[in-house]
């Protein structure tokens, strides 16, 4: 029997659904899931920081140590199952500070290197470098681009397939690396 649309009262509210749809219950344990693999793919170092309960820790070694291709999909699947109890949304934060954080020192390795490139081929790329560090040892920097030079023109003259020397190329790169920590350092 259908009740007339007369008979419902105007201030009834409407049915809402109380729960999420079913696509949006798969589409959020696949996101579980798919964060229960980056914990699986972590070194140990960095999992130990995190805050985990003891059994998602367990649920995670174990997956790392299993080698089976299928034993290890249904240990993940487990993983993402027990990811439902975890702070899902503070392990995703945590997980992209260190993402950004390795292409952030990606980036200032890539300065530090193309700052060598510049100190070897121009004798004028290290004014600005003299003036961004005014504490820096000058004489001793100049000693290791001269060593850097010398090492690069014997590397030139080597015959094919000999390994090139990259003693004082490394030490340069150290040098600068050390530069802008100890310029970071307050």
């Amino acid at each position: 029997m259908l009740i007339p649309m007369d008979d419902i009262p105007e201030d009834s509210e409407p049915l809402a659904h109380d729960r999420p749809s079913k696509s949006q219950v798969k589409r959020d344990m696949h996101a579980l899931l798919a964060l229960g693999r980056r914990l699986v793919d972590l070194p140990a170092a960095r999992l130990a920081a995190l805050d985990l309960d003891e059994p998602l820790r367990e649920a995670i070694a174990l997956a790392q140590r299993i080698r089976s291709h299928e034993g290890r999909r249904r240990q993940i699947h487990y993983v993402g199952k027990l990811m439902r109890q975890a702070d899902a949304e503070a392990l995703r934060a945590q997980l992209d500070l260190w993402d950004s954080g390795s292409r952030e020192q990606a980036r200032a390795m890539h300065r530090l290197e193309a700052l060598r490139e510049q100190l070897i081929a121009d004798d004028e790329a290290l004014t600005p470098v003299i003036d961004r560090f005014p504490s820096l040892d000058v004489q001793a920097l100049r000693a290791q681009i001269r060593a850097a030079r010398k090492e690069s023109q014997q590397n030139q003259a080597l015959p094919q397939g000999r390994e090139p020397a990259r003693k004082h190329y490394r030490a340069l790169f150290q040098a600068l690396k050390q530069l802008e920590f100890d310029e970071d350092r307050p």
